[in-house]
């Protein structure tokens, strides 16, 4: 048996039986080399010693944060992890029998043999005390005692009752859910289930449900509970254990889900007394003062009784105490009693102890993490053993534990997993592995082979290809494919190339291609052989998906981004977009509509659209059409044909009377402006479905179009009777008799007159529809239309009047203004300014070209001409002849400006052109007959008509 570590915590008891049989204890010493230890041991240090001195402890719970002391003075030591001490409640006059926390450590409950229980916070100074009149031996707190409001508690004694406790609206009410079998000996909480243990058994009651859900007889030929209690523990919610004696017994508790009227799910019993299996049973040669789960065996702080505790089979009576007991010992043991690990425990005073003195608990885990044995770090179980004087702490050994025990006994292969999983040193490795790879060939393990290879051939390339073609030689190639180096070594090409060939030729490492495809470097080796050993699979059994998007992938590294696409297409690859614009691939999507909408049909509609001359309409069109039941066709045709419709109205006009139909089913609000903005459907097929589908807007529409505006002012008025819109229609009609119609079908309408006339002022006088309005007839708020007519129709001509005195204004200031300036007299320089004067001139015409008209051309101060003749470019003073002066500051000699109209005015029927440079053109035939009413032909500035034209 291990002995207690020293190192681990204060020392122990060093006490040896020398009287024991030295044969047996080689033997036990033989065996326990073939096991390795489970636990390690250490003595509770902190306030523990100091603590128990002068006190002896009588009871222990754990909860995650904390733990409790009971003691038999009845008080209670609240603790940390390490012993020392945070609290103390002198909550009790005798000895404390129980301990209870909460799931959240916030309260914990006690229970004594001066018959109370008493209820401390733990944050708080919250404090409760319940008085039972009787010794209390068990008592368990509700889970969610810190997060209910109804503060339950179950708690028992001698009394045989077992109390359920719980807050009203009156105070603290008890309730007797058992009596009658004898005294409560142990109880315990989880969930909603509440198991407890009298004289004749285990009883499990759900609180939930208000109901009893099984009964477990009690061992027979159990001792009596004044010699040894029971032990009860939940493994986890459904899972109970008991140790009563020397019985262990595993009970599975069976519920059933039903969904609440709240939503929340509650345990509802399938039948009354049978909701119990026990899945495990077996009997021990030891008292059990203790029993807790330990992954999946249990931990078991068993009591070996001597020759007089077997006396007088288990009498009622306390045997004396002669200082002759044994070491109390912890076992680990499986559910079929195998014993996994015995250790003994050399506690203070244990020869003085008997089997009720010892106590086991443990502390809340999930064991989520327990595999092989092992726990992760932070989520191992921590068991404390409590005797009156020592609080010893057992925790599960660890993983350099592990690695050095195993490698002391010459397993490496579970060494060399530990070392691996990162339990250990990374130095044991080569000390681990030398050996263990040819083991694993000649045991037929490859994959474990494959998987230290890593580990053990590192660097060296012909150690690689040595065992690359080993594998592929036992055909076992494919495991050792994810292992294989690309770099630091690099291998030579025919060795990756051997080792996708041999994926690719077992369906079941095809997804193990595809990942290495995708990881391995292109550069490494040629993917001509692997698509040659490929292609022949397709179109056969053994084509995966896996395998066609392998080879996709070769076909990328080998260029061949025609034939990538087609299987992206048909594999549905969501980056296939992305894919076709990098490789420039539109020619290639005329055969891959179907799939590329069912893919993505927005960004395959934009692609089609940027395409429709690679791809036409009618090749889309056909396509989807075609597709039948494998996609939702007309919903991607109703896209398609909206999108090309909103970029090329024309482009789709064969398709406009389906179009027609597909707004209607899909998106009738598109419909209307469709309707406007096509002019290549059948009128009389739109409104058939229009009226199939009631759309009474589009028949409007539509009837309008068709010139049935009469029909069409029936809709809106019957149909959808908004008057608002029925004068918009009529207005847009520019019909007088639509107005009469209007007004006809609304005469019989009192609220229709009425918004009516609100809404045709500015369209027809509202004095008109007034007097056509019957005698008689009511209609509603009309003093307040009628004050609003007038209202607007006085705003309107105030602003008639306003802009008229404006208009007439600008034309006043206008008109002097350019009085003012044709009165300015005009300059001819001289030779000296000829310079300056060809600059002027230049910019005058610069200015003249930009406006449209030289009617419309602004006039300006213009105050000096040019010198020189604008026709022949003489100076004015070398030649006697009279010089003609334009308002626009140009000057010609009367004899050329004479020939230059004449010649223009015998032009005038042959050549336009000729009529549009010097003004003659229609343009000007009101200011020409403007000319003839005065008397003769009016001279123009051959320049400034030329620019205007």
């Amino acid at each position: 048996m291990s002995q207690f570590p020293s190192e681990n915590g204060v020392e122990g008891d060093d006490e040896r039986e020398e009287e024991d049989d030295e044969d047996v204890e080689d033997e036990e010493e033989e065996e326990e080399e073939e096991e390795e230890p489970r636990l390690k041991y250490q003595r509770m240090g902190g306030s523990i010693p100091s603590l128990l001195s002068s006190e002896a402890a009588s009871c222990i719970a754990v909860a995650e944060r904390m733990i409790a002391l009971g003691t038999y003075d009845g008080t209670i030591h609240i603790l940390d992890f390490l012993g020392n001490q945070v609290k103390e409640f002198a909550a009790h006059s005798a000895a404390v029998n129980d301990l209870s926390f909460d799931i959240e450590g916030e309260y914990i409950g006690s229970c004594s043999d001066d018959g109370s229980v008493v209820l401390n916070s733990l944050f708080t100074d919250e404090k409760l005390k319940f008085e039972y009149h009787r010794p209390m031996k068990t008592i368990a707190l509700d889970p969610d005692y810190a997060r209910k409001t109804s503060r339950r508690f179950v708690a028992g004694g001698l009394a045989g009752h077992l109390y359920f406790n719980t807050k009203k609206w009156l105070g603290y009410r008890d309730q007797v859910l058992h009596s009658g079998e004898g005294p409560i000996h142990a109880v315990k909480w989880r969930t909603s289930l509440i198991a407890w243990a009298n004289d004749a058994g285990v009883k499990v009651y759900d609180a939930a449900n208000d109901q009893r859900i099984t009964f477990i007889e009690r061992p027979r030929g159990s001792p009596h509970p004044e010699i040894l209690l029971p032990h009860l523990v939940w493994q986890d919610d459904t899972l109970l254990v008991i140790g009563w004696g020397m019985s262990v017994k595993i009970a599975a508790i069976r519920t059933n889900l039903n969904k609440g009227a709240n939503g929340t799910y509650r345990h509802v019993t399938t039948s009354n007394m049978n909701q119990v299996d026990i899945v495990a049973s077996f009997q021990t040669s030891y008292y059990i003062s203790g029993i807790a789960p330990f992954g999946d065996a249990l931990v078991v702080l068993a009591y070996i009784p001597g020759e007089e505790d077997g006396e007088k089979e288990f009498s009622s009576t306390i045997p004396s105490r002669q200082g002759n007991a044994q070491r109390p010992e912890v076992r680990i043991v499986s559910w079929n009693n195998d014993e996994l690990a015995t250790d003994a425990l050399p506690v203070h005073g244990f020869e003085h102890y008997k089997a009720k003195d010892y106590s086991l608990a443990h502390a809340p885990f999930s064991g989520s993490s327990y595999a092989g044995g092992q726990w992760a770090a932070g989520d191992e179980p921590i068991y404390y053993i409590v005797s009156p004087k020592d609080v010893v702490i057992a925790k599960p050994r660890d993983a350099e534990d592990h690695i050095s025990w195993l490698l002391q006994h010459g397993w490496h292969e579970k060494a060399l997993a530990a070392v691996e999983a990162g339990q250990g040193r990374s130095e044991l490795l080569d000390e681990v592995g030398s050996r263990y790879l040819d083991h694993l060939i000649v045991e037929r393990k490859y994959a474990e082979a494959a998987s230290l290879c890593p580990k053990l051939l590192r660097g060296s390339a012909t150690a690689w290809e040595r065992w690359v073609f080993h594998f592929a030689h036992l055909r076992q190639l494919p495991v050792l494919v994810p292992y294989m180096p690309t770099e630091n070594p690099r291998l030579r090409d025919t060795a990756y190339e051997v080792a996708l060939v041999a994926m690719a030729t077992n369906p079941s490492f095809h997804k193990d291609l595809l990942s290495t495809v995708k990881i391995w470097p292109p550069v490494i080796y040629s993917a001509l052989p692997v698509i040659s050993a490929i292609e022949p699979q397709l179109n056969t059994s053994s084509m995966t998906d896996a395998l066609k998007e392998a080879l996709a992938e070769l076909y990328v590294i080998n260029g061949q981004y025609e034939k990538a696409f087609s299987l992206y297409a048909d594999l549905m690859k969501p980056d296939i977009f992305d894919f076709i614009e990098k490789h420039n691939l539109h020619d290639s999507i005329r055969e891959k509509v179907v799939q590329l909408m069912m893919l993505d049909c927005k960004q395959a509609v934009s692609l089609l659209i940027q395409n429709r001359d690679l791809i036409t309409p009618s090749e889309v069109v056909s396509q989807l059409l075609s597709a039948g039941n494998k996609c939702d066709s007309r919903y991607f045709l109703h896209l398609y044909l909206h999108s090309l419709f909103e970029v090329n109205p024309h482009a789709g006009k064969d398709f406009h009377d389906m179009q027609v139909e597909l707004y209607a089913e899909y998106d009738p609000k598109m419909l209307l402006p469709f309707l406007r903005g096509s002019q290549h459907y059948t009128l009389e097929k739109a409104y058939e479905i229009c009226v199939r589908r009631d759309l009474l807007k589009e028949q409007v529409f539509i009837l309008g179009r068709m010139g049935n505006s009469k029909q069409a002012l029936a809709v809106i008025i019957n149909e959808l009777g908004d008057i608002e819109e029925a004068v918009e229609f009529v207005s847009m009609q520019h019909d007088d008799d639509l107005w009469e119609e209007l007004i006809q079908q609304c005469l019989h309408k009192p609220e229709m007159v009425g918004v009516l006339l609100e809404h045709t002022v500015g369209n027809l006088d509202p004095l008109y529809i007034v007097n056509m309005v019957p005698n008689g007839l009511e209609i509603p708020r009309l003093r307040d239309r009628l004050v609003k007519i007038i209202t607007d129709y006085r705003t309107e001509t105030s602003l008639r009047h306003g802009c008229n005195d404006i208009l007439k204004a600008d034309c006043v200031n206008l008109l002097v203004k350019y009085y003012k300036e044709a009165r300015r007299a005009v300059c001819l320089s001289n030779e000296e300014e000829d310079v300056r004067s060809k600059r002027d001139a230049s910019r005058a015409s610069q200015a003249i070209e930009k406006t449209p008209s030289v009617r419309n051309m602004e006039v300006k101060s213009k105050t000096r001409g040019g010198g020189r003749c604008c026709m022949c470019f003489d100076p004015f003073s070398i030649q006697n002849v009279s010089v003609v002066m334009f308002f626009c500051c140009h000057a010609y000699h009367t004899t050329c400006l004479m020939d230059s109209t004449y010649t223009n005015s015998s032009k005038k029927g042959t050549e336009a052109t000729y009529q549009e440079t010097y003004g003659y053109g229609d343009d000007d035939d009101e200011a020409d007959d403007n000319d003839s009413q005065a008397g003769g032909p009016r001279m123009r500035c051959i320049l400034c008509t030329t620019a205007a034209s």
